[in-house]
């Protein structure tokens, strides 16, 4: 297979760019090296075998073009992206164009020249907006939705909120829309919370990676004043280690007629779910350590509940996860303290 990755030195580009080379895929590396540890993953996978990098940018139309034109993949994983909620508000526009005109400018390139290329596309669940429009209950360590008590499906209606929410959700509905205007083979994942190794996580991305980056300085006495969490710490996600997250994206290849202009809903359920108080309890239990840290006021538009549905991938992609919370919690604290 002849496979191409936007954002191929980031997180899960990472990921699934090893996964291609012990496959023996043919693999195109397309990234700008923007991303805190991108340059570090870009050498690592240089040591894992031989593809080819392409120093690019997707919101150059000639540069995702005159790679799709000159190599027409069979698929490509687009995760090229701005992927901070803090971010697209100071800088809206930087958004907009990673984004939104950035898939736009992937589209119309496989539209042209490489129309039987299978596009997975990485989007987000803030296209649902804040989900402000629920009940929900405060217990003790999290919030609990009364109307979706299991989690939210795909039938959730769309309401983007925040800069972050629109150019997802218009990248989104772009990758949709090609399906059934252009027949393009694209699939969208709306991805809940991602954790694992090759993260390198920042305060207003990736917060699983950041507060075990924190628990981790705690117990070897390097923080030496209280971090910072947002809100009261009782908002609850989902995660998803990155090992379930790459079988997630080769079913997606395997099962394409079921896949093909669909929109998934991706997580690890409510089996895998956590507030930041519970995880912070997890870690003082695995480190054997206090954490010490403030609140700050809750972000605009963050959602207090959200846990994915996952039927829909379970049933079209037979595919579920398979690394437990305290399995996933253990790996990315190896990582983070190798």
């Amino acid at each position: 297979m002849k496979l191409l990755i936007t954002g191929g030195c980031g997180f899960l580009g990472s990921n699934l760019a090893e996964d291609a080379l012990k496959r023996g895929d043919e693999l195109i590396i397309f990234d700008n090296l923007y991303r805190n540890g991108s340059k570090e993953n870009l050498a690592w996978l240089k040591k894992q075998g031989d593809f080819t990098f392409v120093h690019g940018d997707i919101r150059n139309q000639n540069d995702i073009t005159r790679v799709i034109q000159a190599f027409k993949p069979d698929a490509i994983f687009h995760l090229a992206g701005q992927v901070a909620m803090t971010t697209s508000i100071a800088n809206p526009r930087m958004d907009f164009e990673v984004n939104a005109l950035g898939t736009h400018n992937l589209l119309e390139a496989v539209r042209l020249y490489a129309p039987e290329a299978i596009v997975i596309y990485s989007s987000t669940n803030k296209v649902y907006g804040d989900l402000e429009q629920y009940t929900y209950r405060e217990a003790e360590t999290r919030y609990e939705c009364v109307d979706r008590p299991n989690g939210f499906d795909e039938t959730t209606p769309l309401d983007f909120h925040s800069p972050y929410g629109c150019s997802k959700g218009a990248a989104d509905q772009y990758m949709l829309d090609y399906a059934r205007v252009f027949g393009l083979r694209t699939v969208v994942f709306r991805h809940s919370s991602m954790f694992g190794g090759r993260q390198f996580a920042t305060f207003d991305q990736g917060w699983v990676g950041w507060f075990c980056q924190k628990a981790a300085e705690t117990k070897k006495g390097f923080l030496n004043k209280p971090f910072t969490i947002s809100g009261t710490g009782k908002q609850v996600r989902d995660v998803l280690h990155v090992e379930d997250v790459k079988r997630l994206y080769m079913a997606a290849l395997e099962h394409i007629d079921q896949a093909q202009g669909q929109a998934f809903n991706i997580g690890g359920g409510i089996e895998n779910s956590l507030s930041l108080l519970e995880l912070f309890r997890l870690l003082e239990e695995y480190l054997g350590v206090h954490l010490v840290y403030t609140h700050l006021p809750a972000r605009k538009s963050d959602q207090r509940f959200f846990v994915a549905d996952i039927s829909k991938a379970s049933r079209l992609l037979q595919w579920k996860p398979r690394v437990s919370l305290s399995e996933g919690i253990e790996m990315m604290l190896d990582w983070v303290n190798a």
